[in-house]
């Protein structure tokens, strides 16, 4: 994995990987000038935060299969001219529905980008570079939450919120030219790969067969939903407990954000040395720690916003090790199904995620004990997958040799 090229492919497939988190967080500051101007109420304009959700979990599903048959680049395009069109729309919304549609249109479009950066680390790189190529991506995709949400916000207050959506078109075609003119098809078209429903649902079964994948998975999803709650909860932790403003939550927020993205470069020089699979469970082990921590300092009082603010950074960071191991053991087996393998990972990544945040506001209880306590189970299950997983895989390799030895023994005789 050497090279300028290689490096120009890796910051292209971090950008189509980044519009989904981008597109979420460029637009929140915006939200009260959204709503005076479509005369409606903040929780209204949240409902485009839970259409984007919505259309971006159920549009990798739709993907996987088409980047499987199709190639990866004609479905890219379609999702990408899709995701500017719809960008263009939430532009011009005039009431809080039309923006609610083109919002899940937009989510729809840029999921595509997200499951295809996938499939085609899988295509172009050596298997043993996997980790090390997601590792790079996450640098790309943890910026989002670091310039994202800023940017947003100074072209919200001095453009106004329409010109938001006016970015992130032209985000979206710029990324588009790129493509086109820069990334190479990294798998030609299936001609005998069917697009009815039974003979996907059945290649979904093929990677569902895979135990590894499932582990895997699993483990990064889980992992992943504590990030996912963290940024459901946080807002309410940092500004309305312990009192911090706007502009200095933004502040943490990127403070916690850049652990994330620091851990996933030095992940990517500890392969240089050991394995994705030693890195997991230490990682998670220690995510779990920090989990822990933050539940019963918050139910006790111990920990005031710097040491929250420490604790959070090691969670997070425990996450920087995970995914991008996590992403490259999952998809690892597979080499003719890696957009299916792709879309099922990120479908399940949001659906757990999406999860994570509802149980946030569910025990809500004006403390930060039910953010400690989402987090924490986030992580104690993600590591209790992954090694209950290993185990039943052993398990079952021992039986399978013992049976074989019999066998053997059997003929012999």
């Amino acid at each position: 994995m050497k090279g300028n090229n290689n490096f120009f492919k890796i910051f292209i497939l971090g950008l189509l990987s980044a519009i989904g988190p981008f597109s979420i967080d460029m637009y929140l500051p915006g939200f009260p000038n959204i709503a005076k101007e479509l005369h409606t109420d903040v929780s209204n304009v949240s409902l485009t935060l839970s259409s984007f959700f919505i259309g971006i979990s159920a549009g990798q599903l739709l993907y996987g299969p088409l980047l499987d048959k199709y190639g990866r680049k004609k479905p890219l395009y379609f999702g990408l001219v899709l995701y500017i069109a719809a960008s263009l729309g939430c532009a011009f919304s005039t009431s809080v529905m039309m923006l609610i549609v083109c919002r899940f249109l937009q989510a729809l479009g840029g999921c595509a980008g997200m499951v295809a950066s996938r499939a085609m680390v899988r295509d172009m790189f050596d298997v043993k570079d996997n980790a090390k190529v997601f590792s790079l991506l996450m640098l790309v995709i943890g910026v989002s939450p670091i310039i994202a949400p800023t940017l947003g916000g100074y072209v919200a207050a001095t453009l106004g919120w329409r010109y938001v959506f006016g970015m992130l078109l032209l985000i979206g075609l710029g990324i588009l030219l790129l493509c086109v003119f820069k990334l190479p098809e990294s798998k030609k078209p299936a001609a005998g790969y069917s697009l009815a429903p039974g003979f996907i649902l059945r290649k979904f079964g093929d990677v569902f067969r895979e135990p590894q994948f499932v582990i895997y998975t699993f483990t990064s999803a889980f992992t992943a939903a504590g990030l996912y709650a963290y940024i459901a909860g946080s807002p309410h932790v940092f500004m309305e407990i312990f009192g911090a403003s706007e502009k200095t939550y933004g502040l943490i927020f990127s403070i916690i954000a850049a652990a994330l993205v620091v851990a996933t470069q030095i992940n990517a020089q500890i392969l240089k040395f050991t394995s994705s699979r030693k890195i997991i469970p230490v990682a998670i082990a220690f995510q779990s720690v920090a989990g822990i921590l933050l539940v019963l300092g918050f139910a006790n009082n111990w920990w005031g916003m710097t040491s929250s603010i420490v604790l959070c950074s090691v969670f997070l960071a425990c996450q920087g090790f995970t995914f991008p191991n996590a992403s490259a053991l999952a998809l690892a087996p597979f080499e003719q199904n890696a957009g299916s393998a792709s879309a099922l990972i990120g479908c399940i990544q949001m659906a757990v995620g999406t999860l994570s945040s509802a149980l946030v506001s569910i025990f809500h209880n004006q403390t930060a004990v039910p953010l400690g306590f989402v987090m924490a189970f986030c992580a104690i299950t993600a590591l209790t997958i992954l090694l209950t997983g290993k185990g039943i895989v052993r398990y079952r390799a021992k039986k399978a040799e013992v049976e074989k030895s019999s066998m053997d023994m059997l003929g012999d005789v």
